[in-house]
């Protein structure tokens, strides 16, 4: 999560935000409110708190007046006129505490996880952005509140963010960050892919139904929105899924 500079929050904010939000709780603090001095605790370290979200623990890490987390590298963005950086913001890390390790890609996980960053950003107005390092993206506040709601909703899975889409030198177009969720990356090989507009939508679409269902092992037809046959076939290890009119 990517904060203006000199606009982290520190501990009392966060813990004033689980007050606000009846779906979250602070499950572990470990540093007590009386002890601010934080230099001589943790020296260059950033401070951390666990919150508990639909039964599951999340660390939320960074927060002032403790050093900020490492300053991702997004190479997407959505929704922002240019890439952030350090120059301008500053960064917190939530990810899941660590009884969750094994299961921190499970779809009940991710999906609390999110949910709960997006209540970070609606009650944190000096969030500019989050980034999504499976697909490195970062995706701004309005945009990322938006898509991830009317997902947890029941919506379409937000793929334009939470994956992104590469032009290959051979002018296929490939997704980043779909391996996450299914284990599988999607390619759309020439010429389908040649209007790349075209391409990313129908990306997008086989993308929703893709973490709907999981991958593939083997070869599918589907119809596509302008009546082509396609077929979608696995590669021989099983991480790529290339595209192509029959």
């Amino acid at each position: 999560m990517l904060f203006a500079s000199g606009k982290r929050p520190d501990r009392a904010a966060v813990k004033a935000f689980a007050a606000r939000f009846s779906a979250t709780r602070v499950s572990h603090d470990p540093q007590s409110d009386e002890s601010e001095q934080v230099s001589s605790i943790w020296p260059g370290q950033p401070l951390w708190i666990e919150l508990l979200r639909d039964g599951l623990t999340f660390d939320l890490s960074g927060f002032s007046p403790g050093a900020q987390c490492e300053f991702p590298a997004p190479v997407s963005r959505f929704d922002l006129s240019a890439l952030p950086s350090a120059a301008s913001h500053e960064a917190l890390a939530l990810l899941p505490g660590p009884h969750l390790a094994g299961g921190g890609q499970s779809q009940p996980v991710v999906r609390a996880l999110l949910a709960l960053a997006r209540d970070l950003v609606l009650h944190f107005g000096d969030c500019d952005a989050v980034c999504w390092s499976p697909s490195r993206s970062v995706i701004g506040r309005q945009y990322f509140e938006s898509v991830i709601s009317a997902w947890l909703a029941g919506g379409p899975f937000p793929a334009l963010g939470l994956t992104a889409f590469d032009e290959t030198p051979d002018g296929a177009l490939e997704s980043v960050g779909l391996a996450f969720w299914i284990g599988q990356e999607l390619r759309i090989e020439p010429p389908l892919s040649t209007d790349k507009i075209a391409a990313t939508r129908l990306g997008v679409r086989l993308i929703n139904q893709l973490v709907m269902t999981g991958a593939i092992t083997a070869d599918d037809r589907i119809i596509a929105p302008d009546g082509a046959r396609l077929v979608l076939r696995p590669s021989r290890q099983r991480s790529l899924i290339s595209v192509w009119r029959e």
